[in-house]
């Protein structure tokens, strides 16, 4: 085969070889674009901090067992309070509900301490509120580096405050505040950032934004069962959003929470921002009014118990103070005939018993189709009736290390209600198969555990079943239809989180649709509170208002709207003569004014163009 001769002309001067500016010049970009890229780096990186870990959790530390553990245990037993107490002020005794050990005894804020606090906040806000968003997300990540590699302390704390398992811990502490740290990290700043929005025909010559500004000071009053994140979610979106903030923790949490809250404060000092940004409120909660009447708070996010939160909401008003509330629920989890059982029975179980049950979006009713009835009522006595209680931090009388599924409870305070609400649940034909009463620890008797319980067939209109437990109480109902499930489901006062459960995804999803709630999980318990571009909350007696997401950010910001002209050299808004002050004819005005919304909003071109006539008529006599 014979190929062509083609003659190559390796002396073109029209290409062949790169000009060597071009390699500088690109060489010269990339550089600068490195170098750029390097400082961003720099600016955004964590700030190394450090906190010591307090002695009460090394597996060595002992201390005196109270023999009876309460806020005011000092008040009847020696040793508790201070070398030299003050006159007139309150104290608050912490203690491990898990052994009775006694943690610390504190002084309770007083109202001019409250006071205080907030006014060091006010004044630390001005500042802050002028830092860009790489300040602030440099603090965030300041404070994931910090909480990744110091988990392990920061679960211990909890537990030693709570009671609960290290496991428990875990999923409920350091995961969930991971996750909202990084989702303000990432997403903080496009949430918060200044938005575009459409204009209309009539203002086709502006632009028109919504911007999202520091509040000041913003306050979080906080529940008992997750010290870590219930302290730390508020406080960290509160700084996000350029806010100081004063957190009022449960007393029951005191001590713990005064450590967490100190980590954030080390922080903050470590990246250059003033700690006065953040303050800590301890104190009984007759006293908080000093906080929720201040007229220095603009925004308050309360998370407990329907009674409180109705009290926060009432004293808000006295400056009409905007509140969200997250008070609880008696979350439904609907299994759609013919479920696997077996592939969903560990969410269950974990759904009804995680954190003692202690848990706001916790599984408190389980309703399932009367033909799989006994098959779960089995699985799930079974597997109850195993579950072992007690607590997770060795002590120095544990001869080897605890093992435990279900923690202590905060106090036990309620466990004869409790035990009421059950009894009376059987008397009116549930049946009762695990637990049922407090279970008492072979060594730490005056620990707060309530034994696992499992009530079936229980009535949907008895008290335990309309009534919020957050306790390690499991109750399952039969239904006939789909129908009845959704409305036991929707038959209680509450509606923050549901949970459906089924082969098909999309009958899960109707289903979901009609549950009167804030969150549905379909085939799962709880990851809404995971994904944090969610918001969570409620409805009806669950509260009102988000946090999380979106939605939760913005409310701790003032939501302002800025309208600016397009071309600002070549139009702008002028009154026409004819709607001039004095006006000169009533009829003339009108006319155009009707005019105008003909021509810009009637249905048909016709009539738009016969009132564009009217209103050149009008402008013109």
């Amino acid at each position: 085969m014979a190929y062509r001769e083609v003659e190559y002309d390796f002396d073109d001067d029209e290409g062949g070889v790169i000009d060597p500016v071009w390699l500088l010049t690109i060489c010269f970009a990339l550089g600068i674009w490195l170098v750029i890229q390097r400082y961003h780096s720099i600016l955004n990186r964590a700030i190394f901090f450090r906190l010591a870990p307090p002695p009460q959790i090394k597996d060595t530390w002992t201390a005196q067992k109270l023999p009876e553990p309460s806020l005011e245990a000092h008040l009847g037993t020696d040793g508790l309070l201070p070398a030299m107490p003050l006159e007139g002020r309150r104290y608050i005794t912490s203690y491990d509900p898990a052994t009775a050990y006694h943690l610390d005894t504190m002084l309770a804020d007083s109202p001019v301490e409250i006071t205080k606090k907030i006014a060091d906040a006010y004044e630390a806000q001005r500042e802050w509120a002028r830092t860009t968003f790489d300040d602030r997300r440099r603090v965030m990540r300041s404070l994931k580096k910090w909480l990744v590699e110091n988990q392990e302390v920061c679960a211990k704390v909890a537990c030693r405050d709570t009671g609960k398992t290290m496991l428990d811990a875990a999923l409920g502490e350091i995961i969930t505040t991971c996750s909202k740290l990084d989702y303000l990290i990432n997403h903080g700043e496009r949430v918060l950032s200044t938005e575009k929005r459409y204009n209309n025909l009539l203002m086709f010559y502006k632009k028109s934004y919504v911007s999202y500004e520091p509040l000041g000071v913003v306050s979080a009053i906080v529940s008992w069962n997750y010290p870590l994140h219930n302290a730390w979610s508020p406080i960290v979106a509160a700084l996000f959003a350029g806010n100081s903030v004063v957190l009022k923790c449960s007393e029951h949490v005191v001590w713990s929470t005064t450590w967490f809250v100190q980590a954030i404060r080390e922080c903050l000092k470590a990246c250059g921002h003033d700690e006065q940004l953040v303050q800590l409120v301890c104190c009984y909660p007759e006293d908080a009014v000093a906080l929720t009447k201040s007229p220095f708070i603009r925004h308050i996010t309360f998370i407990g118990s329907e009674r409180v939160g109705r009290i926060v909401a009432q004293d808000a008003t006295e400056y009409l103070t905007p509140v969200t509330l997250e008070l609880g629920g008696k979350d439904p989890a609907i299994i759609l005939p013919s479920t696997d059982l077996d592939k969903y029975i560990s969410l269950l179980m974990r759904g009804v018993y995680q954190n003692a049950g202690q848990n706001c979006i916790g599984i408190e009713r389980i309703l399932v189709h009367e033909s799989q009835y006994e098959d779960l009522f089995q699985m799930f006595t079974e597997r109850a009736d195993k579950l072992r209680p007690g607590h997770s931090l060795k002590s120095p009388g544990d001869g080897v290390p605890p093992v435990a599924d279900v923690g202590a409870m905060i106090s036990g305070e309620r466990f004869p209600g409790l035990q009421h609400a059950i009894q009376e649940a059987v008397d009116q034909g549930a049946t009762l198969t695990v637990g049922g009463e407090p279970w008492v620890h072979p060594y730490l008797e005056k620990g707060s555990y309530f034994k696992p319980t499992l009530l079936g067939d229980v009535n949907p209109d008895s008290s335990i079943a309309q009534s919020e437990l957050f306790a390690p109480i499991g109750l399952i109902m039969k239904y006939d239809t789909v129908e009845q499930a959704i409305e036991i489901a929707n038959g209680t006062r509450y509606g923050l989180g549901a949970s459906v459960f089924g082969p098909v995804r999309d009958d899960c999803l109707k289903v979901a649709k009609r549950l009167q709630c804030g969150m549905v999980a379909v085939n799962d318990f709880g990851v809404f509170y995971l994904n944090q571009d969610l918001p969570f909350g409620g409805t009806k007696y669950s509260g009102y208002g988000r946090f999380g997401g979106p939605e939760g950010l913005r409310s701790l910001t003032n939501t302002k709207a800025i309208v600016v002209d397009r071309w600002g050299w070549a139009i702008q808004t002028t009154i026409p003569a004819v709607l001039d002050y004095p006006v000169r004819s009533v009829s003339q005005s009108w006319d155009f004014v009707s005019g105008m919304v003909g021509f810009l909003y009637a249905d048909g071109w016709r009539t738009r163009i016969d009132a564009l006539m009217k209103l050149i008529r009008a402008s013109g006599r």
